[in-house]
């Protein structure tokens, strides 16, 4: 039976450890999701586009907010052009502390017919509006 020194056993344990936390905080940092400390604006992360026809559309919007305090909340999230023209805004009435990331609808929704594509954004309180924006062709278009 052989033995090994629990000293070096415990510090090639450590090394490794410490190389996978290296790597792993490595592939992370490359692709890594802001954590509400580091993360001023609230992010869009995701929107689903539905024609209505006659250029109407609905959107359905999912929201991750920084949400750190009752007083800095996302209250809204637009749909604009890139040239800054707004073609729809819903304000949110309450925070949704318990509720990360949200998903909430704006319906609706006229766009003009030369208008292939859309950005959505969002606004918290505190910063205003800022923060990951999703780019989003509109169907049919």
């Amino acid at each position: 039976m052989t033995r090994t020194n629990p000293v070096v056993s415990r510090r090639r344990a450590i090394l490794i450890c410490a190389g996978v936390t290296l790597a792993m905080g490595q592939r992370a940092s490359a692709g890594r999701t802001q954590t509400s400390r580091d993360q001023t604006f609230p992010d869009v992360v995701d929107v689903k586009a539905k024609s209505r026809g006659g250029g109407v559309f609905d959107f359905d919007v999912t929201v991750s907010s920084p949400y750190d305090t009752p007083a800095r909340y996302a209250d809204a999230f637009r749909v604009r052009n890139r040239d800054g023209t707004v073609y729809g805004e819903r304000i949110l009435l309450h925070d949704h502390q318990t509720e990360q990331p949200f998903t909430r609808d704006l319906t609706g929704v006229a766009i003009p017919a030369g208008v292939s594509g859309v950005v959505v954004e969002g606004r918290d309180q505190k910063s205003g509006w800022g923060g990951k924006t999703l780019d989003v062709v509109l169907p049919g278009r």
